[in-house]
């Protein structure tokens, strides 16, 4: 091959790749303004006739079907993506091929992505909570329930956690140092030692927002001696009446540590009762071992039972879920172990029976989150439990998770946590359940902006800052539509589109406080006017034919019109200004009217469809900008001659019909997919899981041969 033929190769793969950089770029206009389906259209040809099969182009494509709910579709799409980039993949993307396995019937594929999700921390007893597909119990998407949730302003840079109600005051365990002095310090985590508090509770609202209710501590004061000792304290739970504690503590009886054959200091069960104002001498509880560590104990409503979390042998993993009948006020049963319901092969700790007789406690053998997380179960008519279930958010995160209590109206409570934006190793927190939900509506309407009317059966689409379309609706015979009950504090698109109309869009947010209707009016343009179909100028470079990238852009509009109705022939028409040469510019015309038809066809459209393509220059001026008065007009007179048409010649009379059928079309579409969003809602909840190995466990040896009451 010589030179010349060498370049023109070379220029030929140039123009190629440009054309192929532009197309995906328009793709990619399309899809971040929501318009889905021209999205996968656009980039389905460049996969199919480009050969583009990258992680961007094939990712949008399956996303472009899986937010037009054509699982079908997005199924094939997700399964390449999968095939040719699993290791280079977010879970999103795995987790929407699961979904739409799942949507498409083929359950077995799907559980085995669910599978490989929630075993990623190498847990393998967790594989068997998928066969409870309730497994989740996500509190904050209660209907019509909020929750207040207060990182309490008395947490420290040292650890907090626990909180139990009672008579006005919560108790809860920290290391901060007593009364500001120098303390020893344990050096598994270089804090002090723990102990047992005492706050006042006060029910607040956050300045942000009146209707926002979160339960607050404050004046926080140490319990006196004999229940704080130099050693840990912690994990406390009363009696009703307030006259008995239970609590945690290092093997230390006042006066001197005992430990076990591997010179580990365990943790036993103490409790003390109130007599005459002051805290009786420290009683430990039969049950308890030197071998073994007891403790987080937890009573039943009743006061019949005691639970507790042990590391005794004979139990399923780490530290199992306990159970003693207190038969006396100095007697009890043997401990009973709750089952492989509630325990696993690795650990449970820190059981609360709330007043309705639901079992909460933290585990990181269930599946969840990651790292520790609540769950809660209910014992049954035949003395076992049921499977255990995640409470979801807010309670849990990727971190860890626990110490969950709520009072006996099931309204407010406290769970702690070290989770990002805490104020330190373990951080309290408190909740405060409601009802009254801050919702909004979402209203407007829709017009045309070729003729300033109101239009009737447009399609609306509310979707969240995710992406995700989250409701679906029409407007109505005078234009109007609406969303209710629209959560507040959120940003929103709001997408507008019609059958062979331009589509619109506009952000909203329910931010607002001051205002219960958010107004959102939205502008839609015809495509077909009497016998052309309509859209902005094209606009060629100088002295150029080829089609550019906001061309390319217009002329989808022309496509979808054509692929609307396919009975449809159309003559294009194109046009020059008067500058320049009479015969240059109607070649020049001709030349940019023919490049525009093969645009159209290489889309696609049958050649046989466009019936001509012809350039008439300076023929056909719609202004007084002749050639002798070129040089009087401004540029934007000129800009009025510089301009393509699109006639329609046959099939105009079908096109009535079909636009009323697709209207009928849509909204049965719509009624299907309303339920399908409300399965998307449903978000699998995923995490790590990993084992916690810088904490002290129940029965390991730390640095200080001694157990830490916290997350054993």
């Amino acid at each position: 091959m010589n030179l010349r033929g060498r370049s023109l190769l070379l220029l030929a793969v140039l123009s190629f790749a440009k054309l192929s950089a532009q197309s995906k770029r328009v793709a990619d206009r399309y899809f971040e303004e929501f318009s889905y389906v021209q999205s996968a259209e656009l980039y389905k040809a460049i996969v199919v006739e480009k050969g583009d099969s990258s992680k961007h182009v094939l990712s949008r494509l399956a996303d472009s079907y899986y937010n037009n709910a054509n699982t079908s579709e997005a199924l094939n799409w997700y399964e390449l993506l999968v095939k040719k980039y699993k290791n280079e993949l977010s879970d999103k993307y795995l987790f929407r091929y699961a979904q739409v396995l799942r949507s498409n019937g083929n359950y077995k594929k799907s559980d085995s992505i669910f599978l490989e999700l929630a075993e990623k921390g190498g847990k393998n007893n967790r594989t068997s909570e998928l066969e409870n597909k309730n497994y989740l119990l996500d509190y904050s998407n209660a209907e019509n329930q909020r929750i207040g949730v207060r990182n309490l302003k008395l947490n420290t840079h040292y650890s907090e956690y626990g909180g139990f109600l009672l008579n006005g005051y919560a108790y809860f365990s920290s290391s901060a140092p007593k009364d500001g002095k120098k303390q020893k310090l344990y050096k598994w985590n270089n804090q002090p030692f723990l102990n047992i508090y005492k706050a006042k509770e006060n029910i607040e609202s956050l300045e942000s927002n009146v209707k926002d209710t979160v339960l607050e501590l404050y004046d926080k004061r140490i319990l006196p001696a004999p229940i704080t000792t130099k050693y840990h304290e912690g994990k406390p739970v009363f009696t009703k009446d307030g006259r008995t504690i239970y609590f945690t503590r290092n093997n230390f009886d006042g006066k001197k540590v005992s430990k076990d054959r591997k010179r580990s200091v365990n943790l036993k069960i103490y409790k003390s009762r109130l007599i005459n104002g002051e805290w009786s001498k420290v009683e430990e509880l039969p049950f308890n071992s030197d071998d073994y560590s007891v403790g987080h104990p937890a009573l039943s409503p009743d006061e019949k039972k005691l639970y507790f979390v042990s590391d005794m042998p004979g139990g399923f993993g780490g530290s199992d879920v306990y159970s003693v009948n207190i038969v006396s006020s100095d007697e009890y049963s043997t401990p009973i172990n709750l089952g492989q319901q509630v325990n696993t092969s690795d650990n449970e700790r820190f059981p609360f029976i709330g007043e309705d007789g639901t079992l909460y406690f933290s585990s990181d053998g269930h599946l969840g989150f990651g790292l520790l997380d609540i769950f809660q179960t209910k014992m049954l008519e035949d003395g076992n439990y049921s499977k255990a279930v995640n409470l979801g958010e807010p309670f849990n995160s990727k971190k860890d998770d626990f110490a969950f209590y709520i009072d006996e109206i099931g309204k407010k409570g406290f769970f702690t946590s070290n989770r990002k934006g805490g104020k330190g190793d373990d951080d309290i927190y408190s909740f405060y359940i409601y009802q009254d939900v801050c919702e909004k509506v979402i209203a407007g309407t829709i017009v045309d902006t070729k003729f300033d009317k109101r239009i009737a059966g447009a399609n609306l689409k509310l979707i969240n800052s995710d992406g995700d379309v989250v409701e679906e609706t029409f407007s109505d015979n005078e234009g109007k539509y609406s969303f209710k009950k629209v959560p507040c504090d959120l940003d929103f698109v709001i997408a507008a589109s019609k059958f062979d109309h331009k589509s619109d869009k506009v952000s909203v947010n329910t931010k607002n406080k001051d205002i219960d209707i958010v107004k959102a009016d939205l502008k839609l343009t015809p495509l077909i006017i009497g016998d052309q179909i309509v859209i902005n100028p094209i606009y060629f470079d100088f002295n150029k034919s080829n089609i550019r990238e906001d061309a390319q852009y217009e002329l989808e509009n022309i496509i979808t019109v054509m692929k609307n109705h396919p009975e449809i022939v159309i003559k294009i028409e194109a046009h020059t200004d008067s500058r320049g040469n009479d015969l240059y510019n109607k070649k020049l015309s001709d030349k940019r009217a023919k490049a525009t038809r093969d645009y159209i066809v290489s889309r696609g459209i049958e050649k046989k469809r466009i019936e001509s393509a012809i350039g008439f220059g300076e023929e056909r001026l719609l202004n007084n900008c002749t050639n002798a008065r070129r040089n009087k007009c401004t540029e934007k007179e000129h800009q009025v001659n510089r301009r393509s048409y699109f006639f329609i010649v046959k099939g105009k009379e079908f096109i009535k019909a079909k636009q009323q059928a697709e209207i009928i079309k849509m909204k049965r579409r719509m009624s299907r997919k309303n339920s399908y969003l409300f399965f998307l809602k449903n978000n699998f909840k995923k995490g790590k899981n990993n084992k916690n190995d810088n904490k002290c466990l129940v029965g390991e040896n730390c640095d200080e041969k001694e157990s830490v009451p916290n997350k054993i």
